[in-house]
């Protein structure tokens, strides 16, 4: 490989993150921006050697594959809910905090808007007060805890401990786990737990109950403001905390969790086409093709959002493979034919109306 290629390629690599331990979280929240690719004429890469030109395009490929988050509409007013929300984490321990719920269907940005937000959350903390606590703990202002299918009271602790990295996860009775949650969280100074893939969670179960009065349980003792990500929870009955008919008034979980809904794109009205046009253009300026031009997305804005339905994760899918096929094919840009061509995630493909 060449230093050239070298070069490329370490800059552009993708970073494996697993943010459900705190060694990938914390690489996460203190990674740096990738570093700016020189886009290349034709006449450029035709002087590359073929491994060269290799290394380019892959490095161009990771470019793609990453795009950067976008401050849309739905992002924004996410935040203002969470802001207000946690607002809350600034009362005594006596008193209660409230929670977030983003609650909305698959493929709209939930778990990118919690995590975005939990690293702004991480750094403010940080810098505030430093990466120790007075006592000489770590300090994890963030703990980030994705949920399984079938999980259960007992499986919910051992996914936080192994996110802090307990050694006693695994092997320690259900009891000791809690003591043990309880314990990481206050030592660690934690004030921010992300719960993602809620909907994993049955609230008509034995399991699922327990589940909801746990998770009741650990807001009123911890002091930290969760927020809970999910598909479909008000369907789910996470409100109602399985409660039917009459008893669902009696369910504290609505009265101290704010719904935050995502909605996808609509370009209906004429500040909605602004908004999704913003995003292509935004788009536009993110990828690396030689003949690139403004416009190559905005242009075909209907037949994108034909394509994905405004759904954001459509749309970062549509673009990745329609820029992997610009670069593939040597043609550069972005044309109506390979929007058109290219095959992206199943839904879209099914909802799409026809032309």
């Amino acid at each position: 490989m060449s230093n050239l290629g070298a070069a490329w390629l370490q800059a552009n690599d993708t970073q494996p993150y697993q943010l459900s331990r705190k060694q990938g979280w914390d690489a996460f929240v203190n990674s740096i921006p990738r570093t700016e690719l020189e886009v290349l004429s034709r006449a450029q890469m035709d002087r590359l050697s073929e491994e060269e030109l290799a290394d380019y395009n892959e490095a161009r490929i990771v470019w793609h594959a990453n795009p950067p988050t976008v401050k849309t509409p739905q992002l924004a007013r996410a935040y203002q809910v969470i802001d207000e929300v946690m607002a809350s984490s600034r009362r005594d321990g006596s008193k209660l905090r409230g929670s977030v719920v983003i609650d909305a269907q698959p493929g709209l940005g939930k778990t990118t808007i919690a995590t975005r937000y939990a690293r702004d959350f991480h750094l403010r903390t940080y810098r505030r007060h430093g990466p120790l606590t007075e006592q000489g703990h770590q300090r994890l202002p963030v703990a980030f805890v994705p949920l399984s299918a079938g999980t259960t009271l007992k499986g919910l602790n051992e996914k936080i401990l192994e996110f802090f990295g307990h050694p006693a996860t695994g092997r320690a009775t259900r009891t000791d786990l809690t003591r043990l949650v309880v314990d990481c969280v206050t030592s660690c100074e934690t004030k921010l737990i992300v719960i993602d893939d809620l909907h994993f969670v049955d609230f008509r179960h034995r399991n699922g109950v327990e589940v909801s009065n746990h998770l009741k349980g650990l807001a009123n003792e911890l002091p930290a403001t969760f927020i809970y990500i999910g598909v479909n929870l008000a369907d789910k009955q996470f409100f109602d905390e399985g409660l039917i008919g009459e008893q669902a008034v009696y369910s504290q979980t609505s009265r101290r969790a704010t719904r935050c809904p995502v909605a996808p794109f609509q370009i209906n009205t004429d500040a909605s086409m602004r908004a999704w046009l913003e995003l292509l253009t935004t788009m536009e300026r993110h990828l690396k093709l030689a003949d690139a031009r403004p416009g190559m997305l905005v242009d075909h804005s209907k037949e994108i959002f034909r394509r994905t339905q405004g759904y954001i994760a459509s749309l970062t899918t549509l673009i990745d493979r329609v820029s992997y096929r610009a670069i593939t094919s040597g043609a550069e840009t972005i044309t109506k034919e390979i929007i058109d061509d290219v095959v992206i995630d199943n839904a879209a493909e099914l909802s799409q109306p026809s032309e």
